[in-house]
């Protein structure tokens, strides 16, 4: 399993990455070091360590030589879910079922070196992982796990999560989705509704679906199983054209009477508290991946702004203003890293408070989006071509903002936990 093949990884041989984590670790500790300004590696477990090498050489070895084909034609290869899936990069966190159960500081790892090569994939993992399989680990009955979890943590099976819908994006309380007694099959829901700009819905297998219960008004949690649906009563089409996020695959779940038998359904957790706690997995998740994200931002800028000759043959390193955005966006990948760094521990001993994953997730994805703008710059007119990778990595930013709680949303729910109003409604 992954964490074994972690450690057999250390010290091997592999193809030169954007930056070498080994040689980084082997410089003086004395030193300042731009690839790690506060010395993150120092807190790092040998088994952290050996679990970032091995997400990192998967990652530069088989993702980054994908990565702008995908991008330029909106090709998602499902088969990347079966690769992580052989290495236990799938619901990673998760006891038992296959999964290797590590804990969320070097789960934080693996997201922040997917997200290093594109937003895209690590949302295509992440969803799987964290929304749909953490979901069934946390809510689903015994059954329910025994019966999902372990292909959808080899890949063998691609999940979904369906929340958000074309006129609830912010409130998801408000959703129009709704689940009844079926007309004509005892022990089925029948669930009808709409929901839209979900990741990885045309190719998903199982659809984590929340609805609300006609009888009681309460959110639950429904499994929907493609091949038990009915012609007609599921439809994911593919939503097309996107301007970010385009290495990942995004669609619509379309419900007209869709039967779904009852012990389908999550047996106790009621109301916005499933979803979200799913939400709050994977939006820690983003916190260190959008860190990762910056970090190559940074890599390729420094080289372009040292290779780069102009006016009397200077490198464009040698400017001022060049270095002040190395430097702002060096010190807020410091802080955001020592920051999700410290909710993991918190997170792995459950003293992880809603809110501190509202504030890393804000923060990280504003700061990498603003750095990466800023960073941008430095290309000057190449920054266009995609070769350059610095624009994709900023389109996709600025949709990781945006999506599992948009800042504005996040900052309402700080200033709710700091001034006990309620500023929503």
């Amino acid at each position: 399993m992954f964490v074994r093949c972690a450690i057999h990884r250390v010290g091997r041989g592999r193809i030169p990455a954007a930056r070498s984590l080994v040689a980084n670790r082997h410089a003086s500790s004395a030193g300042f070091r731009w690839e790690d300004p506060l010395n993150l590696d120092s807190l790092l477990t040998e088994e952290e360590r050996a679990i970032q090498e091995t997400a990192n050489s998967y990652c530069q070895e088989r993702l980054l030589p994908r990565v702008l084909d995908a991008y330029r034609n909106e090709d998602y290869d499902k088969n990347i879910l079966r690769e992580m899936g052989s290495l236990g990069l799938l619901g990673a966190t998760i006891n038992g079922y296959g999964l290797p159960g590590i804990g969320n500081i070097a789960n934080g790892l693996i997201t922040r070196e997917v997200e290093r090569v594109d937003s895209g994939y690590r949302s295509g993992m992440s969803v799987q992982g964290s929304l749909v399989m953490g979901g069934i680990n946390e809510h689903g009955s015994p059954e329910q796990k025994d019966r999902f979890l372990e292909k959808l943590g080899k890949g063998e099976s691609i999940g979904c999560f369906g929340l958000t819908e074309p006129n609830h994006g912010s409130d998801p309380g408000s959703m129009e989705t709704t689940a009844k007694p079926h007309p004509s099959k005892e022990g089925y829901y029948s669930i009808s509704g709409a929901k839209t700009w979900i990741t990885n819905s045309p190719i998903a297998d199982v659809l984590l679906v929340w609805a609300k219960l006609q009888e009681t008004g309460k959110i639950r949690g429904f499994l929907i199983e493609r091949s038990q649906c009915p012609p007609g009563t599921l439809e994911t089409p593919k939503l097309k054209d996107k301007n970010g996020l385009r290495a990942s695959i995004t669609g619509m779940i379309q419900l007209d009477d869709c039967p779904v038998p009852k012990e389908n359904m999550f047996p106790e957790v009621e109301g916005l508290k499933g979803p979200f706690s799913c939400l709050n997995n994977a939006r820690y998740g983003i916190a260190w991946g959008t860190i990762g994200a910056l970090e190559d931002c940074i890599d390729r800028a420094r080289t372009y702004a040292l290779e780069r000759k102009q006016f009397k043959n200077n490198p464009l390193a040698k400017y001022q203003l060049v270095q002040k955005k190395l430097a702002d966006a060096t010190t807020d990948v410091a802080y955001g890293l020592l920051a999700a760094f410290q909710v993991g521990k918190l997170k792995d001993q459950g003293k992880a408070a809603p809110e501190m994953i509202s504030l890393i997730k804000r923060q990280n994805c504003d700061r990498a989006l603003v750095n990466a703008r800023h960073l941008q710059e430095i290309f000057g007119g190449n920054a266009v071509s995609d070769e350059y990778h610095i624009g994709r990595h900023v389109a996709n930013l600025f949709v990781c903002q945006t999506y599992e709680g948009q800042s504005d949303i996040h900052a309402l729910i700080l200033g709710r936990a700091i001034t006990g109003v309620q500023a929503f409604v």
